[in-house]
């Protein structure tokens, strides 16, 4: 339920809000018009100036963000206007993939958990296919390229093939889903530290050193762990962490369909496998976690999005 509306402030009158407002209306009229020229025609003749702004034969590695497309930079949103063909995967959202013109080429490269529909060495050998034909190509890819998006290994084969790149950063998906969560990623009275771990290293072949990671003044991240869960939490726990160390789970973070759990490390296992959350998943360690039952971020989190939420203990 959302929180009622207030009534304006007494000690200003109606007269004098709207002169305060004024500019700030000019200000988002200024800023639209400047988005509708720049952006809003899907045509480019021979003469637009735009042009030299994604040269063809380069490639760029494009990050779309948490899948909301008024997180994408504008940066990005240009140049997915311009270039002559996309490359993209299947953490991009719908939202993001609207913004691609009519006409231009798309290339569905998608990966889902245990899935690969195109092997990483044949989309290193498109990219660089689509450039030497002379087009500007952006590869889009879920998040930022560059934190867990196997970006080097198409700079690597870029790179061997002479085909020039150039990286665009997108908001990661810690970021996004603290954010969307009301709470910091780091915090002077919580975590002076933070790091990002792939789950993908929580197997048998591949355990991670649990005792370096059971730390109480960090924030700990855990990527592509929906299926890892139980192995992160008895992995912390027999490292010495408490069993009601604060954890948060948040799928599809920044959308309207958000969903996220929390509780502690004894028991979230449990809780995820009474409520199933969907991918991708993220897994936020550490006592900031604490922060969302009461931050006013988190609490327009609880009313706007459709979310579960479990709250621990301080």
């Amino acid at each position: 339920m959302r929180a009622p509306s207030r009534n304006p402030t007494p000690s200003m009158s109606l007269e004098s809000a709207t002169r305060a407002c004024m500019p700030l209306a000019r200000l988002a009229q200024g800023t639209g018009r400047w988005l509708a020229e720049r952006f809003g025609s899907a045509a480019r003749p021979a003469d637009d100036p735009r042009e030299g702004d994604c040269p063809s034969g380069t490639v760029y590695l494009v990050g779309a963000g948490s899948g909301a497309a008024d997180l994408l930079t504008l940066r990005a949103a240009r140049l997915l206007q311009q270039a002559d063909a996309v490359v993209y995967d299947r953490l991009v959202g719908d939202e993001v993939l609207a913004l691609i013109p009519a006409g231009r080429e798309r290339h569905d490269v998608g990966k889902a958990r245990g899935h690969h529909s195109v092997p990483q060495a044949e989309i290193g050998d498109l990219m660089v296919r689509l450039a030497r034909q002379g087009k500007s190509v952006v590869r889009l890819k879920g998040g930022d390229p560059g934190v867990f998006g196997r970006m080097g290994e198409e700079l690597g084969a870029l790179g061997e093939a002479g085909v020039p790149a150039e990286i665009v950063p997108g908001i990661t998906a810690a970021s996004a889903a603290c954010a969307a969560m009301g709470i910091p990623l780091t915090d002077r009275a919580h975590a002076q530290q933070l790091r990002f771990v792939t789950a993908q290293r929580c197997r048998e072949d591949g355990e991670p050193d649990w005792a370096s990671l059971a730390c109480r003044d960090e924030t700990l991240v855990f990527y592509m762990g929906l299926g890892k869960v139980s192995a992160i939490c008895e992995g912390l726990r027999g490292a010495g962490l408490p069993d009601d160390w604060p954890v948060m789970l948040v799928a599809n973070a920044s959308l309207a369909d958000q969903h996220f759990l929390i509780g502690g490390l004894a028991d979230m296992p449990a809780r995820l496998a009474a409520e199933p959350l969907p991918s991708p998943c993220l897994i936020v360690v550490g006592s900031v976690v604490r922060m969302a039952a009461s931050t006013p971020a988190g609490h327009a989190v609880q009313r706007d999005r459709s979310s579960r939420h479990e709250t621990v203990g301080s």
